[in-house]
């Protein structure tokens, strides 16, 4: 019984005291702010799955600025009421929704022709979009899920748009990767995890590879005017966990420790707009500062042996 009491009571205590310094953890949890003040005006960013969390924030962001932001959604319902609230914060914003299902290679398509049709200039491409954890599942094109959308999906997109953006030039890509590129490996034997599936690694492999993709495209695109950078968002208060019963909870309990998705956003902000970063390419940020990269992250040989192998299922052919 007396256990029982002191555990109640160490409980209560520390709640008490996340009560107490709740201020002063969200400041801490909050981490980098991006601090410059570029305007955009005049300039075409793209940016996807903006119609939410950290998407929607780089939206609003990017538009209070000055830019025409397009908004790539799968579920363009869903879009067109974030483009809704965006107009409602500031009233000026230049934003539009456009159909895109990362999941599927010929809205991928449609999308791009689309786009080049009606767009002249595209100086910011964000590749946001993201699943995480999800249970076994095919893309429209027989790829695992979250291979297909986090990587191949956004591989293919970036190959159709790069000759506008670099007609654009200077111009920027931003990769949205994850500290959970630490613990991915890239299983060449089975990249489609056809022969064994673990939902936790799958996430992980898909964002080794968008930092592998991001520093392989920087070193192909060097002397272009087209900068490439990848980006930890921080852990985020967001819809992504919501395949993970146990990371929904843990997210719940310690959501105080949990970066808000405007928090989140403001790397992919710096990414995009500082003007100290106009030139460089090829790296990895996070908390609006340069971020380490786990030695499987900087294989030069495991980032071209991934590029062919992703060209190899997109059935495509990098000529520029």
């Amino acid at each position: 019984m007396m256990v029982l009491v002191l555990i109640v009571a160490g409980l209560v205590v520390v709640a008490l005291l996340m009560v107490l310094f709740a201020p002063y953890i969200r400041k801490y949890s909050a981490g980098g702010t991006c601090m410059s003040m570029a305007r955009l005006d005049g300039k075409t960013v793209l940016i996807t799955g903006a119609n939410t969390g950290i998407g929607k924030e780089t939206a609003l962001d990017l538009a209070i600025r000055g830019a025409r932001v397009i908004m790539a959604c799968r579920d363009v319902e869903k879009g067109e009421e974030a483009a809704a609230s965006i107009r409602r914060v500031y009233s000026k914003a230049n934003v539009e929704v456009r159909e895109l299902d990362l999941a599927d290679t010929s809205s991928i398509r449609a999308f791009a022709q689309r786009l080049l049709r009606e767009v002249d200039h595209l100086h910011i491409l964000i590749n946001n979009a993201g699943v995480m954890m999800c249970p076994y599942v095919k893309t429209n094109d027989g790829f695992e899920m979250q291979l297909g959308v986090n990587h191949l999906g956004h591989f293919l997109l970036t190959y159709l748009l790069i000759g506008l953006l670099k007609r654009s030039a200077p111009a920027r890509i931003v990769v949205v990767s994850s500290l959970a590129h630490n613990v991915g490996w890239i299983r060449f034997h089975d990249l489609l995890s056809q022969g064994s599936y673990n939902s936790g690694l799958a996430y992980c492999q898909s964002k080794l590879a968008n930092l592998l993709f991001a520093r392989e495209l920087a070193r192909r695109l060097k002397g272009s005017s087209v900068t490439v950078n990848s980006v930890h968002p921080g852990l985020v208060r967001s819809e992504l966990v919501r395949h993970s019963t146990i990371l929904s909870l843990l997210f719940s309990l310690f959501s105080l420790f949990l970066k808000s998705p405007r928090d989140g956003a403001q790397t992919s902000i710096y990414c995009a707009v500082a003007e100290e970063l106009h030139s460089l390419t090829g790296k990895h940020f996070s908390d609006c500062a340069p971020a380490s990269v786990a030695p499987q992250g900087r294989n030069e040989e495991t980032a071209r042996k991934l590029w062919d192998a992703s060209s190899e299922l997109l059935g495509i052919v990098w000529d520029h």
